[in-house]
């Protein structure tokens, strides 16, 4: 119960960001916003935990961080662009299409098959991602476009997680993914965008990107990475969709958007998604022991 509700955790604080980062991309572009946020986190890592120093340097914790940081830099840059050319509503929603991809993409990596439950509920939680993010008329920009690709590389990111970091620490991979984002992250900015003048920026903005780096990826993605590595991918993934409806309900709190009757027929159709996937296969494997 313990890592669901870190899962849970996550996705609750990342539902404050969308809005933020929204804003943010007024002043400082995507791949900037990458490498203060990632820089920071793994800094204030490698600090926290500098008691595991001998595991920083093994090869296998590097490679593991690239690949991971890789996945996760694709994930969150296509993010970063994608909202910069959408609402954040549809960013929420197409960025949760990722908890239906999971379980097919695990079964390729891992060779996991999915329960029908899991599908089931991945299906009913997309359904209610759309009755809480979309608006009354769904239409493709190039932001939805690159927010779906960012959902593929957020899929691959919790198989390949849930897979490979079994039995080694997940604190100090954590360190070598948020490592190797702002590596990413550096070399776009650096060849695709001109970067911010930081002396510039108001102490809003800092105060955001501090806020970004603190809470929404050191704390967020350490919570998430902790969780995957004891839960099911499927279960990991539909957990994870959460983001979308907390996200939509910053949203509302902030005044940004205003709840309907069809936003709390999503929260409805999301919650019993998670009773779907964390109860059926359980009480049918009871009923066929009687």
């Amino acid at each position: 119960m313990l890592y669901k509700f870190l899962i849970v955790l996550a996705t609750l604080i990342w539902g404050s960001s969308f809005v933020i980062v929204k804003d943010t991309t007024d002043a400082v572009s995507p791949a900037w916003i990458l490498v203060v946020r990632f820089g920071l986190a793994a800094l204030i890592l490698a600090l926290v935990y500098l008691k595991k120093r001998k595991l920083y340097f093994r090869r296998d914790y590097i490679a593991l961080g690239a690949l991971f940081g890789f996945l996760l830099f694709m994930g969150y840059y296509l993010q970063t662009i994608g909202i910069t050319d959408t609402t954040p509503g549809k960013n929420a929603f197409l960025t949760g299409t990722y908890c239906v991809m999971v379980p097919f993409l695990a079964w390729g990596i891992s060779k996991r098959r999915p329960h029908v439950f899991n599908i089931v509920a991945a299906l009913m939680c997309i359904v209610g991602i759309g009755l809480v993010s979309l608006g009354s008329g769904f239409s493709m920009s190039f932001g939805d476009l690159l927010t779906l690709c960012c959902a593929v590389f957020y899929g691959l990111h919790i198989c390949f997680v849930s897979k490979f970091s079994q039995g080694r620490d997940i604190y100090v991979l954590t360190m070598w993914q948020f490592f190797f984002v702002t590596v990413f992250s550096l070399c776009s900015g650096a060849i695709f965008e001109q970067p911010p003048h930081w002396e510039t920026l108001s102490w809003e903005t800092w105060a955001s990107l501090f806020y970004l780096g603190i809470a929404c990826t050191t704390l967020a993605l350490l919570f998430q990475n902790i969780g995957q590595q004891k839960l099911p991918p499927s279960t990991a993934s539909l957990l994870l969709s959460l983001e979308s409806p907390f996200g939509v309900a910053f949203s509302v709190a902030l005044g940004a958007e205003a709840l309907s009757a069809r936003m709390v027929c999503g929260f409805v159709m999301i919650f019993a998604a998670i009773l779907v996937s964390e109860l059926a296969p359980g009480f049918l494997a009871k009923r066929k022991e009687e």
